[in-house]
């Protein structure tokens, strides 16, 4: 076994095979108190010393089977945290297990807890926390072997205020009153499935939740909750379809939790519960594709899993195809090529970002001293993509490669692999046709910068009314607005029409007449896809209409996707007569602010840190 460039833990010389966390939520000092236990097996004779990850915990007491354990923590390591050195009072031959409880405090500051207090949430009236581990900040929570090629079980307590329901990346095992506290609610959970540290996950909030599925429920604060369970009513048919494609869902409960509007990220894939931020409730189950590609999560990253962080594109290429696949069953091959083609342009546009000789562009990068955060980007999910879209062309179409990835899954299902691995069992199953994967250049896919040495052609068919109606509006002159017509739209879904905008985004701003004859004609105002919504303000504010600022600033600060309030802040600070209003709107919103968000977009206005904590 490796050892992992992003851990301090001593995986070589023991696992971690059980867990159990008994953990009390204490939102006034917004730190989580309780203990870790640990099962861990010995994997060599003598085994005397254990090395676990932490960042930022108060270490209380340590104990081996009982009896008293003496700890030490090294010094802090910038984003590796502090190794905690723990001697046990005994030693244990290969094989054998100990169980380590460490009792513990998290800081306020953990790395990867986030406190909201009520005006973040969407109610206003309760406090929320939720937690987000990927990649190595679960040692803020947990002390712990943090590192994906270590898989274990868990089963968790938590006690929360009785007015809050908490949830985990995991079956929920019943409640009851906290014999500590009648204020207060024990929830218990159980993992079954062994699974990565980075999965644990832990939210607590006024939570509701629907039934959307016989092995699925939508949980959400009560605003949401109505709206989340018809978005998300064909999670049952996406689950069938991955299962056709990919085997047996082995997880139980499949569930959707719908962040507050807060929340910075499109989704995250814990087990048992997908999280979700609540921009993709478009009221037409049109930006569901971000839940497939989650589901497709639970076979590729969650059952098997990246045994390093250099290997990434394990977890998200894989799962890209996957989702492309869910797709491509459940609308069309067209739609499939279709969103492939979207994905190279992502690829290109994070190449551009990184520079195309930055060795973050290698498929596989070398994280020795690079915090993995920095190294997160669309390449290892456009350029692993396209490498398997490469291969499937190469081995004989999808059919026969999804039979490949369905068997890889198989063959190393409840394990952690290397690209090595992974490569090996290609060779493996296609033997019959070495000689065609001979003449791939793997170096140039694997260990080269920059965009893939082939680019995939893909159909062109739903990109070319895109391409035609853009460039239709980018040449026309003012004369030519007669000719446009409402019904230019209307064949167009909204996965096109959000292409088309891509399109005009990429060109010089269009004349003003241009874009208000647009909302005569489109009626763009309307729609309500966070998606076309945020190109469509863009296009405004950049074509300088002076009505749509505040529209546009008003969806920067009604949610806090990254994705959509920092281009959205940078686009009105960019149209000279509005960038003061720019800071002071983002000054007034600042505090109810995902952290993360609000230190991003400050950097994006300029914002001086002095300026902003009078506010």
């Amino acid at each position: 076994m490796s050892a992992d460039p992003c851990s301090f833990s001593s995986i070589n010389s023991c696992l971690t095979k059980h867990l159990n966390l008994c953990l009390n939520v204490d939102f006034t000092k917004r730190v989580l108190k309780g203990r870790a236990t640990l099962t861990l097996e010995a994997l060599e004779d003598r085994f005397s010393v254990l090395t676990l990850d932490t960042r930022d915990l108060k270490i209380i007491s340590v104990s081996a089977n009982g009896q008293e354990a003496s700890f030490t923590l090294g010094s802090k390591h910038s984003f590796k945290g502090t190794p905690l050195e723990i001697r046990l009072p005994f030693d244990i031959s290969r094989g054998q297990h100990v169980i380590v409880e460490v009792k513990y405090e998290t800081s306020p500051s953990a790395t990867a807890l986030q406190w909201l207090t009520p005006e973040q949430t969407a109610g206003k009236k309760y406090p929320y926390l939720f937690s987000q581990c990927q990649a190595h900040h679960c040692r803020s929570m947990v002390p712990c072997q943090d590192s994906p090629s270590v898989k274990h079980t868990y089963y968790a307590q938590v006690s929360v205020p009785k007015d809050l329901v908490a949830v985990m990346s995991a079956v929920r095992d019943g409640h009851e009153m906290d014999p500590q506290d009648s204020e207060r609610i024990v929830y218990r959970f159980r993992q079954p499935v062994p699974m990565p540290s980075y999965l644990i996950a832990i939210v607590a909030g006024a939570l509701e939740s629907r039934e959307i599925g016989p092995r699925s429920r939508v949980w959400s604060e009560k605003e949401f909750v109505h709206q989340a369970a018809s978005e998300f009513s064909e999670t049952e048919q996406m689950l069938q379809t991955a299962e056709k494609l990919a085997g047996p869902y082995v997880w139980g409960q499949y569930d959707i939790l719908v962040l507050p509007p807060s929340f910075p990220y499109g989704g995250m894939e814990n087990p048992c519960l997908t999280f979700a931020t609540p921009t993709l409730l478009a009221g037409d189950k049109s930006l569901s594709n971000v839940i497939a590609h989650e589901i497709s999560h639970s076979w590729t990253g969650n059952l098997v899993t990246n045994k390093t962080w250099e290997h990434f594109w394990l977890n998200e290429g894989h799962t890209v195809y996957l989702e492309r696949m869910i797709g491509r069953s459940m609308e069309s091959e067209q739609f499939r090529q279709f969103k492939a083609m979207g994905g190279w342009k992502d690829l290109q546009d994070s190449v551009n970002t990184f520079g195309p000789n930055s060795p973050l562009t290698n498929l596989v990068p070398s994280l020795q001293d690079v915090d993995p955060d920095d190294a997160f980007s669309s390449v290892p999910y456009e350029k692993g993509f396209a490498l398997l879209y490469h291969l499937e062309e190469l081995m004989g179409g999808p059919e026969v490669f999804m039979e490949f990835v369905k068997s890889y899954i198989q063959m190393f299902a409840y394990s952690s692999v290397t690209t090595d691995q992974w490569k090996n069992y290609l060779f493996t199953y296609f033997k019959d046709k070495v000689d065609i994967l001979n003449k791939v250049d793997w170096n140039a896919w694997m260990y080269t910068p920059g965009m893939p040495p082939v680019k995939p052609q893909y159909d062109t068919t739903l990109a070319d009314a895109c391409i035609a109606l853009s460039q239709k509006w980018i040449k026309a002159k003012e004369q030519d607005l007669n000719g446009f017509k409402e019904s230019d739209i209307k064949t167009l879904s909204s996965h096109q029409l959000i292409e088309f905008l891509s399109l005009l985004l990429q060109e010089d701003p269009l004349p003003l007449t241009h874009v208000k004859k647009m909302q005569d004609l489109y009626n763009l105002n309307s729609y309500m896809n966070s998606e076309i919504r945020f190109r469509w303000l863009r296009l405004c504010v950049r074509s300088k209409w002076e009505e749509m600022v505040p529209v546009a600033l008003k969806m920067a600060t009604e949610q806090g996707r990254l994705k959509f309030t920092r281009p959205l802040f940078r686009q009105v600070y960019t149209f000279e007569k509005y960038r003061e209003e720019a800071v002071r709107v983002f000054l007034a919103h600042r505090a109810a602010m995902h952290p993360v968000t609000a230190g991003l977009v400050a950097k994006a206005l300029k914002v001086e840190q002095s300026q902003s904590t009078g506010v």
